[in-house]
């Protein structure tokens, strides 16, 4: 004889009914407004994640490079004069310094030699052309006097630049060569506008040629050299905005380089500092964040303790009539105190901020995990 074993209706329409159950409704955990109170559980509403800043990034300023020049000492001698100090702005052009100088003496006679030389052998060779045109002399004796034309101009030019290395101007050695002016020193300029950041010269002081005499720089703009963790990587991009909130001075990434320090794991990025960059001086280390830019109406900002993490997926708790629903999102970034994040959500939703962890332990308790 068989034996069957009858079951309630109800058991049976209830089984069934966990067959067919959406997904979602595992994910509602039934709380009352007076548990959630007790519980200490408040919620808030999503915040647009298209802006937001990141955590404060450690980072240096610095001079752009061919914003800064050494200025060096043209030639040997004696710093008789300084007319700039550190942290004065100089115009292009402008007198640094004045050097007196024994050796530019030699220079200058030796140009004037090679000018007189130069003079002669262009009326020898316009003689000789002369010359050989009326068949008077071989073409080798012309060639020759041209030859010896030629290598002379090429000395001259070489003096000429001796000079100018030394510091003397045009004017100077237009004087020179007119009226055989001697100038016993020279008078060390500026070659661009900008602020003298350091003088390694005092009066009195003697000086080798090419010595460094002045650094100047340009302030304007900055750079800052960044250094970040690499999981900033995926949100950052070049010409993402750069703030250093403390001197209100904003600027944007120029740079990403791809080299990962190997004793901290951070990675370096370069911003151009345009705004209020005068606040700012070379070598100073400040804080910067990063604004990332998100998708409007898809990216959303909230607190890191709305975040949940169940397995290897992400969730947060939205708050419905009956308590809260588990909605699964992804995280674009963690910046600061707060998660950018997306998912199935209108925006117009209100989450659990606080009070996450009892609201895990009842969804746990209901099967969530």
């Amino acid at each position: 004889m068989k034996f069957y074993r009858h079951f309630p209706v109800t058991t049976v329409f209830a089984s069934l009914m966990l067959l067919v159950l959406p997904a979602a409704a595992a994910d509602q955990i039934a709380m009352t407004p007076a548990q959630q109170k007790t519980l200490g559980i408040l919620v808030a509403p999503l915040a647009d994640g298209a802006h937001i800043a990141s955590k404060r990034l450690p980072g240096e300023i610095v001079i752009p490079v061919g914003q800064e020049r050494i200025v060096g000492a043209g030639q040997g001698g004696l710093v008789d004069a300084v007319f700039v100090a550190t942290g004065q702005n100089v115009k292009k052009g402008q007198a640094l310094a004045h050097i007196s100088s024994p050796e530019l003496v030699g220079l200058q006679r030796d140009y004037l030699q090679a000018l007189t030389q130069i003079r002669l052998s262009k009326n020898t060779l316009d003689r000789d052309a002369e010359l050989f045109k009326d068949g008077i002399i071989a073409e080798r004796r012309y060639l020759t006097s041209k030859s010896s034309h030629e290598e002379l101009n090429w000395v001259l030019g070489q003096r000429r630049q001796a000079l100018k290395l030394a510091g003397m101007g045009d004017a100077a050695i237009a004087r020179l060569e007119s009226r055989g002016e001697y100038s016993s020193g020279l008078t060390v300029s500026s070659p661009a506008g900008g602020q003298v950041l350091e003088q390694m010269v005092t009066a009195g002081q003697r000086v080798d040629t090419a010595m460094p005499l002045f650094r100047i720089g340009s302030l304007a703009p900055l750079w800052l050299e960044i250094h970040a963790p690499i999981e900033v990587l995926g949100s950052v991009a070049e010409g993402t905005p750069v703030r250093i909130p403390k001197y209100q001075a904003e600027g944007k990434i120029i740079t990403i380089i791809r080299s990962i320090n190997k004793d901290d794991q951070t990675m370096h990025m370069r911003a151009v500092i345009s705004k209020n960059a005068e606040r700012l001086s070379p070598g100073q280390f400040v804080e910067a964040e990063l604004a990332t830019e998100g998708r409007v109406g898809k990216d959303f900002s909230v607190p890191k303790n709305a975040v949940v993490r169940s397995g290897k997926e992400s969730y947060v708790f939205v708050q419905n009539a009956s308590g809260f629903v588990a909605r699964k999102i992804e995280v674009i970034s963690e910046q600061h105190d707060r998660t950018v994040i997306s998912g199935d959500l209108t925006g117009n939703e209100k989450i659990a901020v606080t009070g996450t962890v009892a609201i895990k332990a009842a969804w746990s308790g209901s099967g969530g995990e």
